[in-house]
């Protein structure tokens, strides 16, 4: 992997970890995800206007990638409002990289080696000490494990769009539909006065981060494969797990922050 896409999968996964952050501590986090994804596609549509490079070939990826990044955020907005952040973000940031090798030998004939499988038992077992031996957490393993979903989708897809354009234009176009119908939806279901006393710096920052987060993935994957960026990122689910009990005063036990830590260690395996 060059050093350059190590550096913007390594910034990728901290900016991840601040932004799932702050949108987790809102008090009504799906009208503080909607004012953030919002004024991610706000903010950067001038700098993605100016450097503007996309062909015709994108609107198919950018398409795909729009509907899974729906997906994506309703899942995260709804899990985060149910489960605690320590639980679902190491099963979903641990579980997409397994899945896109998966489809990757699976469906596209990539070759895997037996660290690979290492790898892939041991973010089994990290996802199995997050989710507690004796009071599991079953719910947000399935929220975590359909988010995980999402995002080996879109990673797959983006691998193949960000051929047809320039990181940050390419991230504009998958931003659009998500986060008008999302803002859409929030506002049909709670009222504009819910978004209205959303709006604040946290949601702002973290609409931003979000932004800045895939943009750096997306450069990544212009320099090296998508499982290695897939791989590298999933740094973020130490750093979020330890936020998660420093800001939000989660319950983090020690097997849990060993979990997450067992979950990174397979990632880079799968690197």
């Amino acid at each position: 992997m060059p050093a350059s896409a190590l550096a913007f999968a390594l910034s990728a996964a901290v900016f991840h970890a601040l932004w799932n952050l702050l949108l987790a501590r809102a008090r009504d986090v799906e009208a503080a995800t909607a004012v953030a994804v919002v004024t991610a596609v706000v903010v950067f549509a001038p700098i993605a206007a100016v450097v503007w490079r996309a062909d015709s070939g994108v609107w198919p990826w950018a398409a795909a990638s729009s509907v899974l990044e729906l997906a994506y955020f309703a899942l995260l907005a709804a899990a985060y409002r149910r489960v605690p952040l320590s639980v679902v973000y190491p099963v979903a940031r641990g579980g997409a990289p397994v899945l896109v090798l998966a489809i990757s030998v699976a469906a596209l004939g990539h070759a895997t080696s037996a660290r690979q499988v290492l790898g892939v038992v041991l973010i089994v077992l990290g996802i199995v000490l997050v989710r507690g031996l004796a009071h599991p957490d079953a719910k947000g393993v399935a929220f975590g494990a359909a988010i995980a979903c999402c995002i080996a989708g879109y990673t797959l897809v983006d691998k193949h769009g960000i051929v047809h354009a320039a990181p940050i234009p390419y991230l504009e176009l998958t931003m659009v539909l998500p986060s008008v119908a999302y803002a859409s939806a929030v506002v049909s279901v709670k009222g504009a006065a819910a978004v209205r006393r959303a709006l604040g710096p946290a949601p702002v920052v973290a609409g931003i981060a979000t932004f800045v987060a895939y943009a750096f993935v997306l450069a990544a994957l212009e320099r090296a494969s998508a499982a290695s960026v897939a791989a590298v990122r999933e740094t973020s689910v130490v750093i979020a797990t330890a936020l998660a009990a420093a800001v939000l005063k989660e319950r983090v036990t020690r097997w849990r922050l060993l979990g997450a830590i067992v979950v990174v260690t397979g990632v880079a395996l799968l690197a």
